[in-house]
């Protein structure tokens, strides 16, 4: 009999349902003594409903029969254990996002039990209660759609008054857990995307449109704080500082696309909304001040974090009004938002109330001079020009920094900017070359405009009969805006005018497209004869004048040809100088490789880098700098450095003149004799010396050196080259074989740098270094990167000789094998320094990377 009673009931089963509910109505106060039960029913009820829904409808017409949810709410109100309200809340997240039916959660929104529990007063200072209560609005979010969402507000005259879910939601859009925050951002989200016109009208009407300009806030404080981040790795650059920035860069990239994803959803005024929050509350009184070079007070940021971020907010935040109101703000002169920073320097700026007419008088009493405000524009020998432009266009103005332009800013900084500022101003000009909501004819207005699109509208125009003249498809003068050129500009110049308050009186608005093109043109050939600007950031340029100039439609003048040939010259005399240097074994290697990487750079669809390393330090050109003596590793990252700087100015030459770039560099074979007099005579193979390789020991010199303290070796010293390879060799001589020896130990014979010691006239230094460049081997990069490069000292061989003839002898045999080994790189990279020749690019020869692997031992192969 008592087994019979205390039988165990199916756990999935009616009878347990009903038992569960049943129980829970007896309850009528929550204790420490019955606590433990009311949370196990409430995770059994849960367990069970979700069970029915898929198996049996019986279970929730008994949970609608008996009102559980009412339960579920009562048993809330007469408990005050954190327990029974976490396990409530888990209760009705598991409910809400397992129902599969649409009849069951029509039923679970149609009362007020769930408006309850949303507005109910939680205690949220426990930090697990908010997780679940955010959870639990997340998963009803997930079940809204336009039936639904309809039984969770409250309407009058078919207007929606309250909305608990979005009200609630919204208060925690900024909490301090990026969870929390993550969550909030897919619960708007879901609400947006339903497409109810009362709840869109609810949602962008006082006070909740105020959530808009919050999130704007809440945006500027973030980017402030980046500012500080990198500000702080400048001062005290590491891995930990690069690593925090780009944590940063994350979060700020993923509110921009939050912003986008909630234009997206295609609200009436939303795109309205953010467009001017973005404008008034962050990019006119912050990010457009702090385009300059001097100083900036606490609440500006640095111009190269606002360069970045204008560069994020135009590629993510898609927005036309928002690109062009933007691209039309770089023909304001940098004093307008300049008095919208001082006017409100913590941020908020309401309504349209900007004043700040530029005063003539206030630019002239200032004496600070901004030498990079002259921008010189040459266009005298352009067939066509008007007699206007027959002699130099000058926009040169004796003015304070804040009187130009910003666009001229831009400019300046890639005329006279350091490496960061050059990258960022390249950005942004990229960022509006892609940037495709942006109308052709604002790109036309600020010179950046390519000239495939313009003919492709012009030809366009001709076909369907709208152009007056078929030639002004091919005139110098033609542009997509001739005759009245700033008609769309105009239209923006004009909001900005009277939507915002920024007047722009600036000259050079009317300026004609031309003129501006030229401008961006002289800012980037000055830019490729900068020596103190990165090889990576010079490519960025390339691609930049890649997208404006393509083949065959160069714009080049006389003046840009010379500066770009006198740069090219240079550039030549420094790499002849790496010719005998301590990476010549490897550069025609370096060279190929290279190459190929800058055509690929410049010639892509888009630039190789993403705006956010325009925060991170780059690597400084060491064109200028002293290589330490005690490392050969900084002289290969020069070698590497000039390299990319040499291959780039002969692919802008060819460039210019309207040619293809081939795929390869214009390098020779190896000559027919693979091997030097001495390579040749001690019988080495093409693979070249390996440690146990035989060799007859022709002009070998016998040596002492020393590899342990107190352990001296004797060896015969040798030193051999093959086509751009070499070496120096110690072997050991076999007892049984006269004049023939075992290479015991090789070092690369090219930045060996032998000298004989000033006091000991027997003994021979040479230095040695690596046989491949560790930045370049994938096996040794990881290591390098950690390591201080300066700290990386060569090894040295110290050989004591029998008398001062060997010594010297052994000496002469190095530089006379280096000579060679020099003399052959300098002959096959000869077509490549020699542009004046008539040389097919087209057809060049290929770049015998297999050829010069060939003949170099496995350990120098890259």
């Amino acid at each position: 009999m008592w087994f019979s009673f205390w039988r165990s009931r199916d756990r999935f089963s009616l009878d347990e349902l009903r038992h569960l509910t049943y129980q829970l109505m007896k309850i009528q106060i929550v204790n420490e003594v019955n606590k433990d039960f009311v949370v196990e029913a409430l995770r059994s009820i849960a367990e069970l409903i979700t069970y029915g829904d898929q198996h049996d409808p019986a279970f929730f017409e008994f949970f609608m029969e008996k009102q559980v949810m009412g339960e579920f709410v009562r048993i809330l109100k007469i408990s005050r254990s954190v327990t029974v309200s976490l396990q409530l809340l888990q209760t009705m997240s598991i409910m809400i996002q397992n129902l599969k039916s649409e009849h069951a959660i029509y039923y679970m929104f149609s009362n007020e039990h769930i408006n309850y529990l949303i507005t109910y007063t939680f205690d949220f200072r426990n930090e697990e209660l908010l997780s679940y209560y955010i959870s639990f609005l997340r998963a009803i979010s997930g079940k809204l759609n336009k039936n639904t969402i309809s039984l969770l507000v409250k309407t009058r005259n078919d207007e929606v008054v309250s909305f608990p879910l979005y009200v609630e939601a919204i208060r925690y859009a900024f909490h301090e857990e990026n969870m929390v925050r993550t969550a909030i951002r897919a619960l708007t989200l879901n609400v947006y995307h339903v497409g109810d016109e009362s709840v869109n009208r609810y949602v962008t009407t006082t006070p909740h449109a105020a959530f808009f300009s919050n999130l704007v806030t809440f945006f500027r404080k973030q980017c402030i704080n980046l500012n500080g981040l990198v500000s702080d790795a400048s001062k005290n650059p590491g891995p930990e500082s690069t690593s925090s920035i780009l944590v940063a860069v994350d979060e700020i990239e993923d509110n921009l696309y939050y912003f986008s994803d909630v234009i997206s959803a295609g609200i009436p005024d939303v795109g309205r909304l953010i467009t001017d929050n973005i404008l008034q509350h962050l990019i006119f009184p912050l990010l457009l001040p702090s385009l300059r070079m001097e100083a900036v007070n606490e609440m500006q940021i640095s111009a190269v974090t606002s360069l970045y971020l204008l560069c994020c907010i135009l590629r993510i935040v898609k927005i036309k009004d928002l690109a062009n109101t933007v691209a039309a703000s770089l023909f304001c002169p940098l004093e307008a938002f300049i008095k919208i920073s001082e006017t409100k320097l913590n941020g908020y700026i309401s309504g349209h109330g900007f004043t700040h007419e530029r005063e003539q008088s206030d630019s002239d009493n200032l004496d600070t001079k901004v030498e990079s405000g002259s921008l010189r524009v040459t266009t005298s020998n352009l067939p066509g020009s008007s007699q206007s432009h027959q002699e130099d266009v000058a926009l040169q103005r004796s003015c304070s920094g804040a009187s130009l332009a910003l666009r001229e800013v831009l400019l300046s900084y890639v005329n006279n900017g350091d490496d960061m500022l050059v990258l960022g101003s390249l950005s942004v000009i990229a960022t509006l070359l892609q940037t495709k909501e942006l109308d052709e004819s604002m790109l036309d207005a600020l010179g950046i405009l390519p000239q495939r699109k313009q003919h492709k509208k012009l030809l366009l125009q001709s076909l369907v009969g709208e152009g007056s003249d078929e030639e002004q498809l091919f005139s110098p003068e033609s542009s997509l805006i001739r005759d009245g050129f700033n008609s769309e500009l105009d239209s923006y110049l004009l909001k900005l005018k009277e939507q915002y308050g920024v007047l722009c009186s600036c000259p050079e608005v009317a300026a004609s497209p031309r003129v501006h093109r030229f401008q961006v043109l002289d800012a980037l050939v000055n830019l490729f004869c900068r020596s103190n600007i990165s090889a990576e950031t010079l490519w960025d340029g390339g691609w930049a004048l890649r997208q404006l100039l393509p083949y065959n439609e160069s714009e080049f003048n006389s003046n840009h040809l010379e500066l770009l040939k006198d740069s090219y010259r240079n550039c030549i005399g420094t790499l002849l100088r790496e010719v005998k240097g301590f990476w010549l074994d490897l550069l025609i290697t370096v060279l190929c490789d290279e190459w190929r990487k800058c055509k690929r750079a410049i010639e892509a669809s888009s630039p190789r880098r993403e705006p956010k390393y325009v925060l991170l330090p780059l690597q400084k050109s060491s064109f200028e700098e002293v290589i330490p003596v005690e490392s050969s590793i900084v002289a290969g990252e020069r070698m590497c450095e000039l390299v990319k700087v040499f291959v780039l100015l002969h692919q802008l030459q060819i460039f210019s003149l309207g040619r293809a770039l081939p795929d390869q560099p214009p390098i020779l074979p190896p000559i027919d004799v693979p091997q030097s007099f001495r390579a040749k005579a001690a019988g080495l193979g093409i693979l070249g010396p390996k440690p146990g390789t035989e060799l007859r020991l022709v002009d070998a010199v016998p040596c002492r050196i020393s590899f342990e303290r107190g352990k001296e070796r004797h060896f015969r010293f040798l030193a051999v080259s093959m086509e751009t390879s070499g070496w120096v060799l110690l072997a050991e001589e076999l007892p049984l074989k006269q004049h023939y020896g075992v290479v015991r130990v090789t070092a690369p014979l090219a930045g060996s740098n032998p000298k004989i010691d000033d006091k000991h006239a027997r003994w021979l230094h040479l230095r040695i270094r690596p046989s491949t460049l560790p930045f370049w081997d994938s096996d040794k990069r990881t290591t390098y990167a950690k390591v201080n490069k300066k700290a990386l000292v060569d090894g040295r061989w110290t050989l004591a000789f029998s008398d001062e003839y060997s010594c010297k002898s052994a000496l002469s045999m190095i530089l006379e094998e280096i000579n060679l080994q020099s003399n052959e790189v300098e002959r096959r990279i000869r077509p490549l320094l020699d542009l004046e020749r008539e040389v097919n690019f087209s057809s060049p020869s290929p770049c015998p990377l297999e050829a010069s692997s060939s003949s170099t031992t496995p350990s120098n192969s890259l």
